[in-house]
């Protein structure tokens, strides 16, 4: 299926089959309403179905010389299941909001760049939290990694890092075990930050775990994260800023 293509080009397939299912997999979860639980189990699986990962999906459409888009309906067929209740992150039960929780569900745009490992390599987990631990990061709502503003927990995540693998999330229980293609670094907006000011505080830190894993930093479109790129983000972020600061203005008349 993949013969004549490059290693850029796979990745970028991978990457992008990947952040669907995880957005994905996050919105749906952080506006589920209280009490809409998971489905029950089919009998006689134990309650304990282990979806497939992407670099599995991957491999199996290879096996069987299909086209792309048997990978791509293999995909609408994990949304589909995802959005139909198969398993998720769990939400914590009612009480003090987990590190990363936001204080409303209301937003209108989302940033997000993915860090990739290299053709025919994975991130490990240990290597993943020790990398998240030194950029600043912290473990919490959704079995994620956020940055949080100082002192100001509860105001919610300025961005948050997740993993590429559906569910989305890093499981602490098993992480020795954990291998993923990719993470991603997401900001939702309006967040407790202007949305330059996030963009400022993400960036860097996605260049530094890029630096501490030897991965590959990729734009939303999964292309090469240059500065041209980088300026365009930025001024969009700020022309976003400028509306939102009209917006007040209006709304405090």
């Amino acid at each position: 299926m993949f013969e004549g293509l490059s290693d850029t080009a796979m990745l970028r397939i991978a990457i992008g089959i990947a952040a669907l299912v995880l957005f994905a997999v996050i919105i749906f979860t952080s506006r589920r309403r209280p009490g809409q639980g998971r489905r029950a189990a089919k009998a006689g699986d134990g309650g304990s179905r282990q979806e497939p990962t992407l670099r599995e999906l991957l491999e199996a459409d290879a096996s069987t010389g299909g086209e792309a888009t048997t990978v791509e309906q293999s995909e609408l067929d994990l949304l589909e299941k995802t959005l139909a209740g198969e398993p998720v992150p769990e939400r914590k039960p009612a009480g003090p909001r987990a590190p990363g929780a936001r204080p409303d569900e209301n937003f209108d745009k989302v940033v997000s760049l993915f860090l990739a490992a290299r053709a025919g390599q994975a991130f490990h987990g240990p290597d993943l939290v020790v990398a998240a631990e030194k950029a600043g990061l912290v473990y919490g709502h959704m079995n994620i990694f956020h940055r949080l503003v100082d002192n100001h927990p509860e105001q919610g995540p300025v961005f948050s890092v997740a993993n590429l693998v559906k569910p989305g999330h890093f499981d602490m229980a098993s992480i020795q075990e954990l291998r993923t293609p990719g993470i991603s670094f997401f900001m939702a907006l309006p967040g407790p930050l202007p949305a330059l000011d996030a963009w400022d505080a993400m960036l860097p830190t996605a260049q530094r775990m890029a630096e501490l894993l030897d991965g590959v930093l990729l734009d939303e479109e999964r292309n090469a994260l240059g500065r041209q790129r980088i300026a365009h983000i930025r001024e969009d972020l700020r022309n976003y800023d400028r509306k939102q600061t009209k917006w007040d203005l209006r709304t405090t008349r």
